[in-house]
């Protein structure tokens, strides 16, 4: 049985991770989590009753406590997710984009590296320490064209240019150290247990409640999507199958433009829970977001071919899983959204302090 550390696993990427890793791999899991605003012990509670997941509730910026924790726990990988993620919140308050994905990264590195390094023969041989990243990095695409592995970095906000430096981190500590360092990169993630500032979650509670739906300028921003369940079980693949150095780019292969995911959520909600009028009738254009990337896209191929890996979700068949999820778990969110976040708007630049 693995022993797998998971930084952020409190999170909505993270917690799926640890759900696969336990439901379906049998896995021991170590959480390890600084519980912001973004996550949610009811996020992992559905495994925690198989007395496999351990949650330890430490910032990652804490160097001597990560190599402490590290040592003591001596896991086989580390899934490094934990990260400030909102790009919105990233253009009001950078700097604790900075201090977690930059800092925060560092400081795994290095007590990763000092763990591996006390390892001995197969132990050290088999170790792995997984960098999980966004497309972002790559900036924005064309109408044409697919990110790669070897597409340059151009990031454009602030979380995009604090992944991007991390990424440059976990890459150098493998080339510098010989750290056993897998990256992958993501497309836009959606599904059960998304905090409800992004996107998916925040049009599907909004129209729920009769609401306007924020539509960022035209709407046409085009963005690839990724069931979050399908890129947990692309993670675990290249924790155990990748080779260090290498990086993986996972998508679901799923371009919308955001007019268009938003106008299934209505679609679907009007399907399922009918209104007293086309919840369409709610979408509210608004001012666009500062430094909008116009079009990501994943080319998956590299992952599918090496690794064997396929998303087992489209866009409409996990949309209806996700919207489903909201439906039946209010128990879960409604709380976030009552003391949490309300569904205000997010990412107004500020005029920097004289």
């Amino acid at each position: 049985m693995a022993k797998v550390v998971v930084t952020g696993g409190a999170g909505f990427i993270g917690s799926a991770v640890v759900r696969h890793l336990v439901r379906d791999l049998g896995a021991e899991v170590v959480v390890i989590d600084k519980m912001t605003y973004a996550a949610t012990r009811g996020s992992i509670a559905p495994v925690e009753d198989t007395g496999r997941v351990k949650l330890i509730v430490e910032d990652i910026c804490n160097q001597g406590q990560m190599a402490e924790i590290i040592a003591r726990e001596q896991p086989d990988q580390i899934l490094h997710l934990a990260a400030e993620s909102h790009v919105d919140r990233s253009i009001s308050g950078p700097q604790a984009f900075v201090e977690t994905n930059v800092t925060g990264t560092y400081s795994m590195l290095e007590a990763a590296r000092a763990y591996w390094n006390s390892l001995t023969g197969a132990a050290k041989e088999a170790f792995r320490f997984l960098h999980v990243s966004t497309d972002e990095v790559y900036g924005s695409l064309g109408e044409t064209g697919l990110f790669t592995e070897e597409t340059p970095y151009d990031p454009s906000s602030p979380y995009s240019a604090s992944k991007a430096a991390s990424d440059h981190l976990a890459k150098a500590w493998q080339r510098t150290y010989g750290l056993p360092v897998v990256v992958s990169n993501c497309s836009n993630n959606y599904g059960p247990y998304h905090f409800p500032e992004k996107l998916i979650p925040l049009v599907t509670l909004n129209a729920l409640e009769g609401k306007p739906l924020p539509v960022y300028g035209k709407g046409d921003n085009i963005r690839d999507w990724l069931f979050v369940e399908d890129h947990a079980r692309a993670l675990a693949m290249i924790a155990s199958k990748g080779r260090p150095g290498e990086t993986y780019n996972v998508g679901g292969g799923n371009e919308r433009t955001n007019l268009q995911v938003v106008e299934a959520i209505c679609e679907e909600l009007d399907r399922v829970m009918p209104a007293a009028g086309p919840r369409r009738n709610l979408i509210t254009f608004v001012a666009d977001r500062p430094g909008h990337d116009h079009r990501y896209a994943i080319d998956a191929t590299k992952l599918e071919s090496e690794l064997g890996w396929r998303a087992q979700e489209n866009f409409e068949t996990g949309l209806r899983r996700t919207i489903a999820w909201y439906l039946e778990n209010e128990a879960w969110w409604a709380p976030l959204r009552k003391s949490v976040y309300s569904g205000q708007r997010l990412g107004l630049a500020e005029k920097a302090p004289a």
